[in-house]
């Protein structure tokens, strides 16, 4: 009971503001999620009755739904760290809301007045995002026509979440630790340091601290986003929370499209519960939304067949992008020997230029000459 006391306590010391205090103690009781899905559960023979209640308004917390342990840990520790200007690392699968919990951390600190800025580092070209982040000079770079704030200065005074962390090229990590340590940039082409005051929150989906030991993060850097770090739990280790969160996009999606939906199958309800979700809340969202677009009545129904089993290969840890990217090279350099340019060279091989596969190698940390005496 110990874990269960502590969360209470951090609740107890900053209220949620838009909820009543029975919706605190209801989020918090490690039973209430077991004790809404009963309640779900008796309300009809055939169907589960969804309007009647108020169980969906008591199980929300800065928009993030749901009332078993799991989430209510997470929660905890958003009212704890929210009000400091630490930096957090999010972890979590994808698709958990990561950025719901780095948007919460947002609105209950003291610089919920300014910005919230989302970057996607996997998103952005390795080449582009230095840029991207603090900014460039005009003529930094062919297609700098005019001088652009970054990211950084954009957020100032707010919060900048980095999402997908570990997809950052490692010179670009170099430069945000010194952003990190003297709270100050440059522009890419420019000299004059710029001071900023942002918080930084950091999210991924991978394991940083493997990436660490093969090279591909700064264990610096890592330590430097790892202040207060966050763990989202995956859907099926919240299984309590499905049908609160099944209730919330039924709601959403029904009367974006003017629909009445009153009650759900039970037999979809059972579907919800038992499936595994390796696309947690965002596939949970997806499948709602179709069922609702699909929906000619006011009862609600998902197909079996939505819920794949062959989706439960995505739940299974994906080998990381520098990983896949190192075994090619390496396997180009070893049938290579070591060779990169000229007709019977790695980058040939694998049809990019050789300034490109020089930049990979260096920033993979691959050894070329070991397989230039490979027999």
């Amino acid at each position: 009971m110990s874990g269960y006391s502590s969360v209470l306590d951090a609740f107890a010391t900053v209220r949620p503001s838009r909820l009543p205090d029975r919706t605190l103690e209801h989020l918090l009781d490690s039973t209430a999620g077991c004790a809404d899905t009963e309640m779900f559960r008796g309300l009809a023979e055939e169907t589960l009755n969804l309007c009647g209640d108020d169980i969906l308004s008591t199980s929300i917390f800065e928009e993030i739904v749901g009332s078993s342990e799991a989430i209510c840990r997470v929660a905890a520790q958003v009212i704890r760290v929210a009000p400091s200007n630490a930096t957090v690392l999010i972890t979590g699968e994808s698709g958990t809301g990561k950025e719901l919990i780095a948007r919460a951390i947002h609105r209950r600190s003291c610089r919920s007045r300014w910005p919230f800025i989302s970057v996607n580092c996997a998103a952005t070209p390795p080449s582009l995002i230095a840029a991207d982040l603090f900014g460039h000079e005009k003529g930094a770079f062919t297609g700098a026509n005019q001088r652009r704030a970054g990211r950084f200065e954009v957020a100032n005074h707010g919060t900048l979440l980095l999402d997908e962390i570990g997809d950052m090229p490692a010179e670009t990590q170099v430069a945000l630790l010194r952003v990190l340590q003297e709270h100050e940039l440059e522009r890419v082409g420019g000299s004059r340091s710029i001071p900023v005051d942002v918080r930084v929150i950091a999210a991924t989906n991978c394991n940083l601290s493997a990436a660490v030991d093969s090279g591909e993060f700064r264990l610096d850097l890592f330590y430097r986003l790892n202040v207060f770090p966050i763990h989202v739990p995956p859907l099926r280790e919240r299984r309590e929370d499905i049908l609160l969160l099944a209730k919330y996009f039924i709601e959403r999606y029904a009367a974006n499209a003017g629909k009445r939906i009153r009650c759900v199958d039970k037999r979809t309800a059972q579907l919800l519960e038992d499936y595994h979700w390796p696309g947690n809340i965002r596939e949970l969202q997806n499948v709602i939304q179709r069922a609702v677009i699909l929906c000619g009545t006011e009862t609600l129904a998902v197909e079996a067949a939505w819920l794949s089993p062959t989706s439960e290969s995505l739940s299974e840890p994906q080998p990381r992008r520098g990983s896949v990217e190192r075994e090619r090279i390496e396997a180009a350099l070893a049938e290579c020997r070591g060779r990169i340019s000229g007709p019977n060279g790695a980058a040939r091989r694998l049809g990019i230029p050789r300034t490109t596969l020089e930049s990979r190698i260096k920033k993979l940390r691959i050894n070329k000459y070991q397989y230039q005496f490979a027999a």
